[in-house]
């Protein structure tokens, strides 16, 4: 597994990135334990970097993993919707606490949209760069589905790392198109900044053509890492060899990307709260629950988190 440099931070880290979303409470539901032993699994095989965020509920994944594998052999990313500086004082301690490490490599602020979202969260970047001082954090980042705020993100210094998403048919980009969203990244990778994006198979919709979409994004040389999502090993073992460029069985890949599907209970009560949360238009209201657009549906599984009865999956 090939070790690059994230922008200018210092840090290297992987070229395949791990992503906890999908072992966690809003997708596969794995245990600490479970989760833990996937991850040892895939620093067992080169992957170095790992990337959480508060929404997730991953830390104790994470923390029982460290139990395994020394602190100082992998990179943490995790990351707040909090915007003012006591909250993400606050957000930043209890990852620390539940992580139990002393500090977080990347932090920062999660879904910023432009340069209006991200003056919103002036206090808390403010504070996330006084973490950094005080060597709590070792860069300070955002995540973003939005070409605007890679742009704005690339004129404010304080900003490490851009955690953006970036696939090949621009699945999950809330503002414009692929070749818009390369020129925004590459722009702001040559300043400096770290770039380790999202969705590379746009949230399985790219499965039935994985090497290939996994492969364009490696081609990007401004990438410095790339976010896998991973709930078992299976799927680990076949993005380790895709982002290694090895051979998978094309039966194992559409066996992947049939699993995967956003399921609605039919005990929901209609508020709209998934609705409002979904950032991609995938979710619209029907006669007696949420109908879903899966040519939209990217299973980020942001809608989960806001349901208050539990009524909606990824499965």
């Amino acid at each position: 597994m090939e070790q690059r440099p994230l922008g200018n931070t210092g840090i290297q880290v992987s070229r395949m990135c791990m992503g906890t979303l999908t072992m966690g409470p809003l997708q596969a539901g794995l245990s600490p334990e479970e989760g833990a032993e996937l991850i040892v699994r895939a620093h067992s095989m080169g992957v170095t970097f790992f990337d959480t965020a508060e929404l997730y509920d991953t830390y104790d994944h994470i923390a029982v993993a460290l139990q395994t594998i020394p602190r100082h052999d992998i990179v943490i990313a995790s990351r707040c919707y909090e915007y003012t500086y006591d909250g993400m004082k606050a957000s930043i301690e209890r990852a620390l606490r539940a992580m139990r490490t002393d500090y977080i490599d990347v932090f920062g602020l999660h879904e910023q949209e432009n340069s209006l979202t991200l003056a919103g969260h002036a206090e808390a970047l403010r504070c996330a760069v006084d973490a950094k001082r005080a060597g709590v954090i070792r860069a300070v980042s955002i995540s973003t589905h939005a070409i605007a705020a890679v742009e704005a993100a690339r004129t404010i210094t304080e900003i490490d790392v851009i955690h953006p998403i970036f696939n090949l048919r621009g699945i999950g980009i809330i503002d414009g198109q692929t070749e818009q969203m390369a020129e925004a990244i590459a722009a702001a990778r040559a300043a400096g900044t770290g770039v380790y994006s999202m969705k590379p198979l746009g949230g399985g919709h790219l499965l039935k053509q994985a090497r290939e979409a996994v492969s364009w994004v490696l081609a990007h040389q401004f990438v410095d890492s790339m976010a896998i999502g991973v709930r078992d090993v299976r799927e680990l073992e076949a993005d380790v060899a895709l982002v290694e460029g090895r051979p998978v069985d094309a039966d194992e890949l559409a066996g992947i990307a049939r699993d995967k599907r956003l399921f609605i209970e039919d005990w929901c009560v209609q508020c709209g709260a998934c609705v409002e949360a979904c950032r991609q238009g995938a979710l619209s209201m029907g006669q007696s629950r949420p109908v879903v657009d899966y040519s939209r549906c990217v299973l980020c599984g942001y809608c989960v988190a806001r349901c208050r009865d539990f009524c909606i999956k990824v499965l």
